[in-house]
């Protein structure tokens, strides 16, 4: 039997045709069962009730949702200090792009030793804000394109 950071590690590996199908099916009874307030209602070992509340059923059904998509998943606490390597694949940059970016002081950093180390909420307002001038750009580019084919 494999170890369980094996079983459930998806930061490194895609899911297998198993874990996508087993994810989907899981996903969709999950949906299914939930009460019109969104709460969900699973059974405990002993058979009693278990309530999870709306917003943690939809985290249940979001972290289904991706890997019933074959895609890698990640669960970070919101106070994490992360790698640069976990940093950067977060970003879906390489170690080096992000490197840069914090010796340009775009995301602070902690020294840890030798090593550097990003708040998780750090990385956030970073990509919140690098993806929201990449929008304006984008609104920018497609307003000049109307102007040019309006002339």
């Amino acid at each position: 039997m494999k170890n369980a950071a094996e079983v459930i590690d998806l930061t490194r590996r895609l899911p297998t045709r198993e874990e996508i199908a087993s994810a989907a099916e899981a996903a969709t009874a999950l949906a299914t069962a939930r009460a019109e307030n969104g709460a969900l209602e699973i059974r405990g070992d002993d058979g009693e009730p278990v309530r999870l509340a709306p917003a943690l059923a939809d985290i249940m059904i979001d972290l289904l949702g991706h890997v019933s998509r074959g895609d890698m998943v990640t669960l970070v606490p919101t106070g994490a200090m992360l790698t640069t390597q976990q940093a950067a694949d977060i970003l879906n940059v390489s170690r080096p792009y992000l490197s840069k970016l914090l010796k340009e002081g775009e995301i602070p950093f902690i020294p840890v030793g030798s090593h550097r180390r990003v708040m998780h909420a750090d990385l956030m307002a970073y990509k919140k804000r690098r993806d929201a001038a990449r929008t304006a750009a984008l609104d920018e580019l497609a307003r000049l394109g109307q102007d040019f084919d309006a002339s």
